[in-house]
């Protein structure tokens, strides 16, 4: 029972409020207010999402009170995120007591959870940039960041129906959506517990249930009594910040910051290209958001030239946080000492004024023009592909991963009326998954066969001509190579443990003997982007550099 329209926002003081009844729970939503630019830089995704299991109701005074009281308020400003109460629901609609809620109440919250570009006093508004329509609203929480807090009989249920995996609705189909980290206070019976893998604080909670977390639970912190706000914010940030899942395995994120990796926020205003068909098509001006990520020192150390330069483009519905992070560019940057600045809501700005923001860029860092390259995830692989097409002359090399769209139309599957790069060499690696149930990969659809053929000709490949006239997807059953049509002249596999997956890459020689072009699958990867595969990426491109 997803939200059909927006919500009735009350604001105070404090922030604003929000309640809606789902079938199994009802969730009062409290915004604080931030001092972030949360409607330019999307910092939801590395957001913990705070899902409060209370005694009871709260009024909106009490909302802010119980928030302040535990420090929940704090942290939800922090980020620019939300604390969500949640009390159960019984068939006839009406608040239950939690003896008697549903025994899947999480379930229900996720898959009506998500995190987007279009958001509103912790509504997400699930804006479809194709259909021109929108497809719900939604809670806004990351799922992979899910934080459940229990207190008395909310901690009970928590324990009695939350500690193990299960599958369900996540963000992308079905998935295991058991939470990242559980708070508990005032349990008054023993956890049944299912996973090991579910980080568990405890706060005030009887021996009996603390020798059984302690026992089962690899991730655990015993806490002698309930929290002060200050006490719960720095176990957040000490223990509970460290770990997301996605899809199942808990992951364990490195504290990069306290390792020397700046992250830096920032704002520029463009003039709106007449190509833009985003939020702002038609205004002079507009402002994009931007992170940087770089080591502290790196410009200091650098040569007279500059620093190489990354420019990151998230997936559509993903944020600079997300493709940052879960794709494993922050890490990448970090042990390869780059500047890398990743583009929040690419899909309002154009190729063109991606160039306007790099003049800006240019003047507030101090960046090496021989060494700029572009990657991108999903629709950001498609601002790559408009980047190759569009201005290939600032480019050492780009690696756009799993999409594209018809050769010279770009991110907004418009036709690109200047016309489109076919003299310029850009050396590529692109990516894509396997089983991945998008149009990827050559064998699933003729754009992206035909994408193939642009970078190899575009490249001087020798196997170009051969490329074009024996590649035909009718004939795919008979392909030499199920997945590219033709081998490459050099194959090279990389294992992924973490992934349990193998790169495989098909390297295709230019008529200068060069490796330019790289075609890489990822086994049993459906629509995702890997930090194996960008390593990889990351270790093609920067053996280029573009010449003046």
């Amino acid at each position: 029972m997803k939200m059909e329209k927006m919500p009735q926002v009350q604001r105070t003081a404090n922030g604003a409020f929000w309640k809606n009844i789902y079938e199994k729970f009802e969730a009062r939503v409290y915004v604080p207010n931030s001092p972030l630019d949360g409607d330019i830089l999307n910092y939801g995704f590395n957001a913990p999402y705070l899902l409060v299991f209370a005694q009871k109701p709260f009024t909106e005074e009490e909302q802010v009170s119980f928030a302040r009281q535990h420090g929940f308020e704090k942290l939800a400003s922090d980020f620019d995120s939300s604390v969500v109460y949640i009390s159960p629901v019984s068939e006839n609609g009406k608040i239950c007591d939690w003896k008697n809620a549903a025994p899947d109440i999480l379930s229900e919250i996720i898959s009506n959870s998500r995190i987007h570009q279009y958001h509103k006093d912790g509504v997400v508004i699930a804006n479809n940039v194709f259909r021109h329509a929108i497809d719900g609203y939604f809670i806004r929480g990351a799922i992979f960041r899910a934080v459940l807090c229990g207190f008395g009989a909310g901690a009970d249920y928590i324990a009695e129906n939350c500690l193990h995996h299960f599958e369900g609705d996540g963000l992308w189909g079905r998935s295991d959506l058991a939470p990242v980290t559980c708070i508990l206070s005032g349990l008054s019976l023993a956890p049944e517990i299912g996973a090991d893998d579910i980080p568990v604080i405890s706060y005030g909670n009887c021996e009996a249930a603390n020798e059984l977390f302690e026992s089962r639970c690899k991730y655990f912190i015993k806490r002698t009594a309930e929290p002060s706000a200050e006490e719960f914010i720095s176990d957040y940030y000490s223990f509970a910040k460290q770990f997301r899942r996605m899809n199942g395995p808990l992951q364990i994120d490195p504290d990069l910051e306290k390792d020397g990796l700046v992250i830096e926020p920032g704002i520029a205003e463009v003039k709106t290209s007449p190509d833009n068909c985003g939020d702002d098509k038609g205004t002079q001006s507009h402002k994009i958001g931007y992170f940087a990520f770089y080591n502290k020192g790196l410009f200091d150390k650098a040569s007279s030239e500059g620093v190489p330069l990354v420019l990151g483009f998230h997936g559509g519905g993903d944020s600079c946080f997300f493709f940052s992070t879960m794709a494993g560019w922050a890490k990448i940057c970090h042990r390869h000492d780059f500047l890398l600045v990743t583009i929040e809501n690419h899909l309002n700005s154009t190729a063109t004024e991606m160039i306007e923001l790099l003049e800006i860029l240019k003047k507030k860092y101090r960046i090496d023009t021989k060494h700029i390259y572009a990657t991108g995830f999903s629709m950001g692989g498609c601002k790559t592909w408009d980047m190759i097409q569009e201005y290939p002359e600032i480019l050492a090399a780009a690696a756009p991963m799993d999409a594209t769209f018809d050769v010279g139309c770009n991110v907004y599957g418009k036709k690109v009326e200047k016309g489109i790069n076919t003299k310029i060499p850009v050396p590529v690696f692109y990516a894509g998954g396997e089983v991945t149930p998008l149009p990827e990969l050559p064998f699933q659809a003729q754009k992206c066969l035909d994408r193939m053929a642009y970078t190899l000709r575009l490249n001087n490949a020798e196997a170009a001509d051969r490329y074009e006239k024996e590649v035909k997807l009718e004939n795919k059953d008979k392909w030499e190579n199920k997945i590219w049509g033709i081998n490459g002249d050099e194959v090279e596999t990389s294992y992924d443990e973490s992934r349990g997956s193998t790169l495989t890459m098909q390297k295709f020689r230019s008529k200068d003997g060069q490796i330019l072009s790289v075609f890489a699958s990822i086994s049993g990867q459906g629509h995702d982007c890997r930090e194996h595969t960008c390593e990889h990426a990351w270790q093609f491109m920067s053996r280029f550099s573009r010449q003046f």
